[in-house]
C-alpha cells in the first residue's frame, strides 16, 4: 500500500461531463443476473460468498461467479464483486482464499469498505481493481480524492448528496464517481449505522441488518419516568421512501457521474428486469427531443410501478432536506398493497411447520405462486411466503380478482400477535412467473455443482503467515474445502498467563464542550477529546489562558460527516489550531488525513488518531491504519470479545520488532471505546415530524432520543453503552488506552453514571454491552 503521507499519490483517469453513463444492475440470483443482461445493463454486481453486505438466502459459489464473469464478458458487460462486508479476525484466512480465487477469475472490480481488505489487496493482489463502497460514507471531495489516492479506481458516493454536491466533488477531486440512482434508502449514513448491531447483534456493516428504521415507533409524551399509557403514535418515523432518479439522468451526467447504480441484490428477477429496462430506455433517450423524452419517461415509470417496490422519491438529489423522503403514515414495506388483515389464526395440520390463515378483501388480483409479505402494524415484523392456499367462499381457487374477499393460508414462522388482536397489511412483492425463472437457476446450479475454483494455497499460506497467524500448518497441502483458521484466545490474559499485576491503561475522556475540561472527571484523563465545531472554537477564543494547562491533553475530534460546504471552515480551523500549538487530532473518516498533509513537513510532528467510525474490526485493518501514518485508532464498537483478543494478538505478534523500537510505520496504539451513548443512527435528514424534546419508543419497549446538532440528526439509546465492568481485565490484552465518552448527555449525570459503574456498586444500572459478550453476526 502506498502511504498517502509520502510523496507518491496514485491517480486514475476520471469521468468528465458528457461522458457516457454506465448502468449497473444488481444480481442476487441467476435469474436476476440473466434479466440484467437481457434488459441492457452495462455492468452487473454480485456478492462475494460470505463477505458481502446483503444477507442472501444463498450466496453464489466461486464456480458460479466465474461462470457469470465469462458470460458477462462474452456479452460485453462488466461484472463487479461486492466484497463490502466488514471482516472479523477469524474470517481473514477465508477472505484471503477468496481474493486468491478472484485473482484468477479477473472480475472488473471488487467493491469494498474494510480497510483490512484494502491493505490485503494493495499488498498481495494489486491486479484486482477496487471500488470504494457506499459503506465508506464518502460525502465530500476530500473523501473522494484521498480514496482515489489510495488506489480506488472508483468511489461510490453516500446516498445523502445533492446533484450539485456531486458536481462539486467531481470538480474538486477528479475522482470517478458512482451513485445509487434507484432503490432502497437507509435512514442513517451507510457505514455509520450501529442500531441493528448494538440492539441485536446483527451488523448492517456485515449484511445482517434487521432494519430497525422500518419499525413502528411511538412518542413518549413526558420523557423520563412517563407512564406506559401516555404515548402518541409516531408511526414509521425513520422509514425512507425508495430513491428514483430516472427523471434526472441528464443532470447526473452533467455533474460528472460515471456510473448509475440500481440497489437490489435481494430483489427478484422481475424487479431487476423492470428496473433495468426502465433506466435503459431513459438512458438511450437522454439526448432525444423533449417530447420523445416525456413519452419514454412515462413508459419508464410504468415499468417501475410494475417492479412492486416502495413509494418513490427523488431522495437527496434536489435538496439536502427533502420533504418527501419519509411518509410516516406508510409502513415502508415494498410491494403492492393487497388489503388490510384483521385477525390471524393458527390452524392444526398434519405436516411440519405452523399454518396460519386470514381473510381480507383484495385491492389487487393474486394467483397461486405469488410472493406475499404480511406486515404486523404493531411490531413491524414482516413475514414473507409463497401463496399456495387460496379460497373464495370456501372453494379452492388458483386466482382471485380485485374486490373479492379471500381466505389465505400460509406456512411461515410468525412471532407477532395471533388471533383477533393481529392488525396488519398484506403486500404482493413478486409474481408467480418467478417460479419458472427459479427453475432455470436451479438447473444452472446443478450443472456447476461439481466445478471448483482452487486458490493458490502456497500464496494464501504466505499471506496468513505474514499476518502472524499461529497454528497455521505451514507447507502442507490443503485436503478439503474448509479454511484453516488460527486458534483464537477465548479468555482475557492476566495472572493466569503469568503476567502478574498489570499497569492500568491510560484513560481518554471525550467531552462535548471545551469549557468542561475544568469539570471534575470520573477518571484521570491522559487525553481529553473535544469535538471540533464552531461552538468549541468560539469557547477556545473566550477561555484563552484558563485552559492553557490542558493544551497537552486535548485531542481535537473531527466528526465522521463533514459536508462539502463546510470543508473550508474546517481546513482553516485545523491550520489555526496547529499554529496555536495543538498537535493531536482524532479523525472520524479515514480520508480526513488529507487535511493534514502540509503540516507533516513541520519540525513538531502531528499525531493522528482514528475514531471507531473507521470500523477497524481485524488486524489487517490495524495494519492499514499504521501504514497510513496514524498514531493510534479505536477498535470497532461492534466487536465481540473473542474477535478483539484475536486481532490484538495477531497484530501485536506481527509488530513485535516495531514495538521494541517504539517507532516505525506500523506502530499503532489501539484503543477501545468502553463507555458512552454512541449514535445508533447518524443521518442528514432534519424532518418536521421529529420531536427532539420527547423520547421515542420501539415495539420492544426500547427508548431512544433524537437530537440535531452540527448539521446531523442522531438517534441515541436512553441506556448507555458500557464495557466498564471489564476495564481491569482489558489491561494486558494488547490495548493501549480506553475511552470514556461523556459527550452524549448532561455532564453531571454522565460523570455520576461512570463513577457508579467503575465502583461496581450494588445499585443496578441497565446498560448496553453491544456484542462484547455475545457473537457479532
Amino acid at each position: 500500500m502506498v502511504s498517502p503521507l509520502g510523496p507518491e499519490h496514485l491517480r486514475r483517469p476520471s469521468a468528465t461531463p458528457g461522458a457516457s453513463l454506465q448502468l449497473l444492475a444488481p444480481a442476487g440470483s441467476f435469474p436476476a443476473f440473466e434479466a440484467a443482461l437481457e434488459q441492457g445493463a452495462d455492468a452487473v454486481y454480485v456478492g462475494a460468498p460470505g463477505c458481502n453486505a446483503r444477507a442472501l438466502s444463498r450466496d453464489f459459489t466461486m464456480a458460479e461467479i466465474d461462470a457469470m464473469i465469462q458470460q458477462a464478458h462474452g456479452c460485453g458487460v462488466q461484472l463487479y464483486i461486492a466484497m463490502n462486508s466488514l471482516v472479523k479476525e477469524s474470517e481473514l484466512p477465508r477472505v484471503i482464499e477468496a481474493l486468491a480465487c478472484f485473482e484468477q477469475m479477473r472480475p472488473d472490480a471488487l467493491i469494498i469498505q474494510d480497510l483490512g481488505l484494502l491493505y490485503l489487496v494493495q499488498t498481495w493482489f494489486p491486479g484486482l481493481p477496487l471500488h470504494a463502497s457506499t459503506l465508506m460514507s464518502v460525502h465530500n471531495s476530500t473523501g473522494a480524492r484521498e480514496l482515489t489516492n489510495l488506489g480506488f479506481e472508483r468511489v461510490v458516493l453516500a446516498r445523502e448528496l445533492t446533484i450539485e454536491e456531486m458536481a462539486q466533488i467531481h470538480r474538486q477531486s477528479g475522482a470517478e464517481l458512482e451513485v445509487f440512482v434507484h432503490g432502497a434508502m437507509c435512514f442513517s449514513y451507510s457505514g455509520l449505522c450501529m442500531f441493528s448491531s448494538l440492539h441485536g447483534g446483527k451488523s448492517s456493516l456485515r449484511g445482517q441488518c434487521v432494519q430497525p428504521c422500518r419499525r413502528h415507533y411511538s412518542w413518549l409524551a413526558g420523557g423520563k419516568g412517563q407512564a406506559k399509557g401516555r404515548r402518541s403514535d409516531g408511526k414509521y418515523v425513520f422509514s425512507m421512501n425508495d430513491l428514483c432518479g430516472v427523471d434526472m439522468l441528464p443532470e447526473l451526467r452533467d455533474a460528472g457521474v460515471r456510473c448509475l447504480k440500481i440497489e437490489g441484490r435481494m430483489k427478484s428477477a422481475s424487479y431487476v428486469a423492470n428496473t433495468v429496462a426502465a433506466y435503459r430506455m431513459a438512458l438511450d433517450s437522454i439526448d432525444a427531443p423533449e417530447a420523445d423524452q416525456e413519452r419514454i419517461l412515462r413508459e419508464a415509470h410504468g415499468l417501475l410501478d410494475a417492479a412492486m417496490a416502495r413509494k418513490r422519491s427523488s431522495g437527496y438529489f434536489l435538496s439536502d432536506q427533502p420533504r418527501e423522503a419519509i411518509t410516516p403514515g406508510q409502513s415502508g414495506t415494498s410491494g403492492r398493497l393487497l388489503g388490510r388483515v384483521d385477525g390471524l389464526h393458527r390452524e392444526k395440520q398434519r405436516h411440519a411447520g405452523k399454518r396460519f390463515s386470514f381473510r381480507l378483501t383484495l385491492t389487487e388480483a393474486v394467483q397461486e405462486g405469488d410472493r406475499l409479505r404480511l406486515h404486523d402494524d404493531k411490531s413491524g415484523e414482516r413475514t414473507s411466503f409463497t401463496l399456495r392456499s387460496l379460497s373464495v367462499q370456501g372453494r379452492h381457487r388458483k386466482t382471485a380478482i380485485k374486490g373479492e374477499t379471500v381466505q389465505i393460508g400460509c406456512i411461515a414462522p410468525f412471532k407477532g400477535q395471533i388471533g383477533q388482536a393481529f392488525k396488519g397489511s398484506l403486500y404482493k412483492v413478486d409474481v408467480g412467473a418467478r417460479i419458472v425463472a427459479e427453475r432455470s437457476g436451479q438447473q444452472r446450479r446443478k450443472r456447476l455443482a461439481d466445478k471448483r475454483i482452487v486458490p493458490d494455497y502456497q500464496k494464501v499460506e504466505k499471506i496468513v503467515h505474514h499476518l502472524h497467524w499461529k497454528n497455521i500448518a505451514e507447507g502442507k497441502k490443503k485436503k478439503s474445502g474448509k479454511s484453516r483458521t488460527g486458534r483464537q484466545p477465548r479468555r482475557f490474559p492476566g495472572k493466569a498467563m503469568g503476567r502478574g499485576r498489570q499497569r492500568e491503561l491510560p484513560w481518554w475522556v471525550l467531552l462535548a464542550n471545551l469549557a468542561d475540561v475544568r469539570h471534575r472527571l470520573p477518571v484521570r484523563a491522559a487525553r481529553i477529546g473535544i469535538v471540533l465545531n464552531r461552538e468549541n472554537i468560539d469557547q477556545l477564543a473566550r477561555l484563552g489562558k484558563k485552559i492553557r494547562k490542558n493544551h497537552g491533553q486535548i485531542v481535537w475530534r473531527l466528526l465522521p460527516v463533514i459536508h462539502e460546504a463546510d470543508q473550508q471552515w474546517y481546513c482553516r480551523q485545523i491550520d489555526q489550531l496547529v499554529a496555536a500549538g495543538f498537535r493531536r487530532f482524532e479523525l472520524g473518516h479515514c480520508s480526513q488525513y488529507g487535511w493534514f498533509l502540509t503540516h507533516f513537513k513541520q519540525e513538531t510532528p502531528l499525531e493522528l488518531f482514528g475514531f471507531y467510525t473507521q470500523n477497524a474490526l481485524n488486524s489487517a485493518s490495524l495494519r492499514a491504519l499504521g501504514h497510513l501514518g496514524y498514531r493510534g485508532a479505536l477498535f470497532s464498537l461492534e466487536t465481540e470479545k473473542i474477535n478483539l483478543l484475536a486481532a490484538l494478538s495477531h497484530y501485536r505478534q506481527r509488530n513485535k520488532r516495531a514495538r521494541a523500537r517504539k517507532k516505525g510505520p506500523d506502530r499503532l496504539e489501539v484503543g477501545l471505546y468502553v463507555y458512552g451513548r454512541p449514535p445508533l443512527f447518524t443521518a442528514r435528514l432534519n424532518s418536521d415530524h421529529f420531536r427532539y424534546r420527547q423520547q421515542i419508543i420501539s415495539p420492544r419497549e426500547e427508548q431512544y432520543r433524537i437530537e440535531h446538532h452540527d448539521g446531523l440528526t442522531r438517534v441515541r439509546s436512553t441506556l448507555p453503552f458500557s464495557l466498564l465492568k471489564w476495564h481491569q481485565e482489558l489491561t494486558g490484552t494488547g490495548l493501549d488506552y480506553l475511552v470514556v465518552d461523556l459527550s452524549g448527555g448532561p455532564l453531571r449525570e454522565e460523570v455520576s453514571t461512570v463513577n457508579t459503574l467503575l465502583a461496581g456498586s450494588k445499585k443496578h444500572l441497565s446498560v448496553l454491552a453491544g456484542n462484547f459478550e455475545g457473537t457479532l453476526v
